[in-house]
């Protein structure tokens, strides 16, 4: 590798060295369900999201908050030797995506059939320092 790359590639790798993800793939809810909640931690502190979803009544704020302690675990497993307090956690992303459906047929009358569709969902959370950010 020449010596531009390899200087890139090592930028790059300390950018990124702050930020950390998590995925939750084929979760059962729908992704319009999902992304209600998702909006209202956008962008907040790691300790305050955890608080919105823990005392959300919607069931999707269970999935996420299982979510984000599995990338604040990510976090620290890449990071043993800094503290969560004083690095600044906050969820710079978390997108849903839909994922596959399960298409189902309900019985209608007159010999006619409805089409259900159970939608699944994929969210993704990536969590940045707010010292590096600024």
């Amino acid at each position: 590798m020449g010596v531009r790359k390899h200087l890139a590639a090592q930028a790059r790798k300390e950018a990124m060295k702050n930020v950390v993800s998590a995925k939750m793939k084929g979760v059962p809810t729908s992704p319009r369900k999902m992304r209600l909640v998702a909006d209202q931690i956008r962008g907040l502190d790691v300790d305050k999201a955890l608080n919105i979803l823990k005392f959300s009544s919607k069931e999707a704020a269970r999935n996420i908050e299982k979510l984000l302690l599995s990338a604040i675990a990510n976090w620290q497993a890449k990071n043993e030797d800094s503290n969560i307090e004083e690095a600044g956690l906050y969820i710079s992303e978390i997108y849903v995506d839909s994922a596959a459906m399960l298409k189902r047929i309900q019985p209608a009358p007159q010999g006619r059939a409805h089409r259900i569709r159970k939608r699944s969902n994929h969210i993704t959370l990536i969590l940045d320092t707010k010292d590096q950010s600024k």
